[in-house]
């Protein structure tokens, strides 16, 4: 019979490996990052709407039929980068501390996000190709409008997640979707002044989304004002000088 000490010294089973994806799922794989590579390469230089799927899947030699066993169409290859890092940022949400109050969980989850981002990116794109891409979508009216769209998806699914962490009824209590709407905010004024500005590098947007974070609450509760409101309602009367 086994005793605890027995078990405490007992060698531990290496749990078993996981098995390695076989050539032809290496292979369809290899086609799919070429591709979604190619795309993004062409949207960064020749434009968005001036891109068929007849390029893109001429960039990689091969055909039409092809490209759409990987993609649906063109907006979904252009987002496939971004859908992966929203999921990265929605695995760093679940991971965080549950003694962290829900703007400080999203908030250390996105800095999180950004830290390990490149090594994310770097498996399917290069990074420096993934910035010109966000910047392509901010933009191009058509990937902004189709970048809305699927952020309020994503918006619904991280308030949720952050609904879930605190044990609320998401549909009962207004304060995670709230939460997550401010929080959502920031992320599209960030990413808005970062593609406008000088500094186009991670780092620049990690720095700019950690100090646009930080102003939410003095934004929401302090006062704004740089005049007197006294002055500028009652002005002094010229006569009475």
């Amino acid at each position: 019979m086994e005793t605890a000490a027995t078990a405490a010294v007992a060698p531990q089973q290496a749990p078993p490996p996981t098995p390695r994806p076989g050539l032809r799922e290496r292979k369809k794989q290899r086609t799919r990052d070429a591709l979604l590579r190619a795309a993004l390469e062409l949207f960064t230089t020749h434009g968005y709407e001036q891109t068929t799927v007849d390029d893109i899947a001429r960039a990689v030699d091969v055909s039409q039929r092809t490209f759409f066993r990987y993609f649906p169409g063109k907006e979904e290859v252009a987002f496939a980068v971004q859908d992966m890092v929203e999921a990265h940022f929605v695995r760093s949400l679940r991971a965080r501390p549950p003694h962290e109050p829900p703007m400080e969980a999203l908030r250390r989850a996105v800095l999180d996000s950004w830290d390990s981002l490149s090594e994310a990116v770097a498996s399917v794109v290069p990074l420096e190709l993934y910035l010109r891409m966000f910047r392509t979508i901010e933009s191009t009216p058509a990937l902004l409008a189709a970048h809305l769209r699927r952020s309020m998806d994503n918006e619904e699914q991280i308030a949720r997640v952050l609904a879930a962490r605190e044990g609320l009824d998401v549909d009962a209590d207004p304060r995670p979707r709230l939460a997550v709407a401010a929080f959502g905010g920031v992320m599209r004024v960030t990413g808005r002044q970062w593609s406008c500005g000088e500094d186009l590098s991670l780092e620049g947007i990690r720095a700019l989304t950690a100090r646009y974070l930080d102003q939410v609450g003095p934004a929401l509760t302090g006062s704004w004002r740089t005049t007197d409101p006294a002055a500028e309602t009652n002005p002094a009367d010229p006569d009475d000088a």
